[in-house]
Parts: structure tokens; sequence; C-alpha cells
């Protein structure tokens, strides 16, 4: 019986945070309390808990999708139909496909993300150690990594940047190009523009000023971002020192006018400053976009930005779509060829053990022979046997890539010449 790829799973898109909560299994993924055993049909598995998606990979020599669902819903304190309304099963090829997709951010919440290919490896490396992957897994596993990176390679899924925060931060650079010699000012604590602050510090900014109304809030946003928090109140003192300017207060009006940058320009000698304004209702009078070397944009500049380069994504994500495909392809031919070569090692075996078992038959009536004419025979014999074969091998091998209907010639060439059924490799940590 053939070898079978089950992927159970629930995502961003099936179920809300709350259903995702309440079915993670990230705390399931050790030994002492791994969720999925292998034992009866299942003879690999692996498991993926994220914020966004949770999914079960299996092998099975039968239909281990319900196992895996009682499983999973038994580690929860549930049953299996509180899960099934959210879940997906795909099998097989789809699995495949879909494993391909997930590890190269084409199933992401945001497209090329890179975040999902360092989990997928976490989660892979745990059941690896858990001894839970055979052959078939840890090959697909490892072509899931390859995938990944020729679709980071080949296209540009994640060049762009897709989020309010990030894409602030490469307007930025595009300014200013390195980070380590500019300043920058974060004005408030809004949730963006602390995002948008720790891309600069990942950019290598030189150094973070924090102003907030509250000082002791503002301290410890500074502590967070290993900068320094300055008096809400010196404000004006303070902006001719930095280059970017982030706001997301909760003002109702203006904290910045054009006639306070005109000062600040001239005590920096017309040095150019980048303002990103997150607020709303807006923190900076849009009059200042109106200065010489000054670069202004608000949440629906960056929004405009976003979207673009979503559609940017978009496009490289169908590049990335066909490098999938082929890639399906690949691991189909090789998972067939791996299900039909027990059967032609059997379909041999079994000629061979009769031609010599007749063969024995016929020296016994002709009577003695030298080396050199029974070596001549049992050459003969055999070479008969690799003929007869070759028909049902090709036959075998052929359509390689339609995986049902390969095992469905592997069952038809096991009935016709009386093979004994195979079943799935339970083999430990070969790939």
């Amino acid at each position: 019986m053939d070898c079978e790829i089950y992927l159970v799973g629930l995502n961003h898109r099936t179920a809300g945070v709350d259903v995702r909560e309440r079915f993670a299994l990230a705390s399931h993924c050790d030994a002492e309390h791994w969720a999925l055993p292998c034992r009866g049909a299942l003879s690999e598995a692996m498991i993926l808990s994220t914020c966004n998606r949770v999914e079960m990979l299996a092998v099975g020599s039968e239909d281990v999708s319900a196992q895996m669902l009682d499983c999973w819903a038994k580690a929860r304190g549930a049953c299996s139909d509180d899960l099934r309304p959210y879940v997906y099963i795909h099998k097989d090829l789809e699995a495949v496909r879909h494993l391909f997709s997930v590890a190269s951010s084409l199933d992401s919440m945001v497209l090329g993300e890179p975040q999902i290919l360092g989990q997928l490896k976490n989660a892979y490396r745990k059941a690896a150690e858990n001894h839970t992957t055979g052959v078939i897994l840890n090959r697909l596993l490892h072509k899931a990594f390859s995938v990944a990176k020729r679709v980071r390679t080949e296209t540009a899924v994640a060049s762009s940047a897709v989020s309010i925060s990030y894409a602030a931060v490469e307007l930025a650079k595009r300014i200013f190009g390195e980070m380590h010699s500019h300043r920058a000012m974060l004005i408030g604590a809004g949730e963006m523009a602390e995002l948008a602050a720790t891309h600069l510090l990942q950019a290598g900014i030189k150094e973070l000023l924090v102003a907030n109304r509250t000082l002791a809030r503002g301290q410890e946003l500074a502590a967070q971002f290993k900068g320094r928090a300055i008096p809400f109140d010196a404000l004006a003192e303070h902006l001719p020192m930095v280059d970017i300017v982030i706001t997301s207060t909760g003002s109702i009006e203006p904290i910045i006018r054009a006639r306070d940058i005109r000062t600040v320009l001239r005590a920096r000698k017309n040095s150019p400053m980048f303002f990103i304004d997150i607020a709303v209702p807006r923190d900076i009078d849009p009059d200042v976009n109106a200065l010489d070397n000054v670069y202004l944009y608000d949440i629906d500049d960056l929004r405009e930005v976003v979207e673009e380069n979503l559609a940017s994504r978009r496009d490289e994500a169908a590049k990335a779509a066909h490098i999938v495909k082929e890639e399906v392809e690949a691991f189909a031919h090789w998972w067939s060829g791996l299900n039909v070569q027990p059967t032609i090692v059997d379909l041999i075996q079994r000629g061979e053990n009769l031609a010599r078992a007749e063969l024995e038959r016929t020296l016994k009536r002709l009577g003695p022979l030298d080396d050199h004419g029974r070596e001549a025979l049992e050459a003969m014999v055999l070479a008969l046997v690799r003929k007869l074969n070759h028909a049902p091998i090709m036959f075998l091998k052929g359509d390689a890539l339609a995986h049902e209907q390969g095992a469905s010639r592997i069952s038809l060439i096991r009935r016709i010449f009386d093979l004994e059924p195979h079943t799935c490799s339970r083999n430990r940590g070969e790939s």
C-alpha cells in the first residue's frame, strides 16, 4: 500500500485569533507533550504552530486525517467536532504544494514576510529531535527550504515594504542612504511609530530621541529603543539635532507647524529633514511639506506606497507560484519513484528466483555440465527475465508525476505477479 501525505491545518483565513489561540500547539511540540504520536497507519509527523497558523503534516499508509484531528483536539482538551469547521485538509501533491507555498511565504498574512521560513525550520528541528520524521518528511522539508530559497533568489516577492512602519523607514533610507550617521526623534507612543522606531534601529540609526507628554512613559520607551528621553516641552530646542522625526500623538491640533520648522532649518543650515506623521488627526501642519529640503509623509502617503508595493509583490508572487509548481512536480517524480522501487525490486527478485529454480531442475535433467556451460545457461535465463520484466517496469515508471495513477499501477502489477503488499518505510533519520 502506498504512503500518503496529509496536511491538516487552520490559518488566519479560516479561523479568528480566538480559535487560533484555543487550538495552538506551540507547547505540544516537544517529546513530553508531542500531540501527534506515530502509531498504527501514521508513520511520520510534524507540527507547525505560529500565531497565524497551526498545521499538522503526516505520512500514513491509509487515510490518517481523522486520527490527526482527534489527536489535535484531544491535546487542547476539545473534540474533533469543535475543530473541524475551521480546518482544511490537503492530501498528497496538494499537501506538498501547500507546504511549499507556506515556506515561500505565499500563504502568509503579509505576502513575502520572512518569519515563516524560520518558524518552519524550527518546527522541523523539533520533529526530528522527537524522531517523528522519516524518509518522506525529511526529503519534503529539505525540498521546502530549497524552494523558499529559490523563490527569494529568483523573484522580488519579499523586496518591497508592505507595512506602514517599514515603508516609512525605507523612504527615509532613500533620502539619507545609510542610517548610521543620522539621528531620529520619536514623538508620542503610537504603535506604528514604535514599529517605525524598531525598523530604524535595525537599519542602524545613530541615536534615537523620545519625547512624550508623560516623561516616565518617554523614559520607558527610550529604554526600550536604547535611546534618550527628552521633555515634551523641549521639542523645539532638540529638533535641529535630528534628521528624521516620527510623530504619533493623540493631539487634536498640529504640534509642529511650518514657522517652527523654518527656524529649525536655519539652525541646521538647510540640511534635509524627513517627517513621518502617522497620527490621525495629523501632528504636523501639511504646509511643512512646502518648505525646501523637507520631506513630509502622512499615513495616507505611506498607505499608497504600501499598496504599490503590494501590487508589485503580487506580480512577483505569480512567478513564485510557477517555481512552486515546478518543484512540486520534481518532488512528485522522486516520491513516485520511492513508491515504485519496492515493487520493481520484488518483481525482479521474483523473476530471478523462478528462473534459478527452473534452471536447477533443467540442469538435473541435462546431466553434468562444465562451469562455462552452466554460466552460459544462467546468463541466458536471467537475460530472459530482464527482458520479460522490462515492459511491466516501464509501465510502473510511466507517468510518474501522477501519484494516484502511479498507485493504481503498483497495485495492478502486484496483483498480476502475485507480489506481497509493501508498506510505508518507518526508517528514521533518512533523507
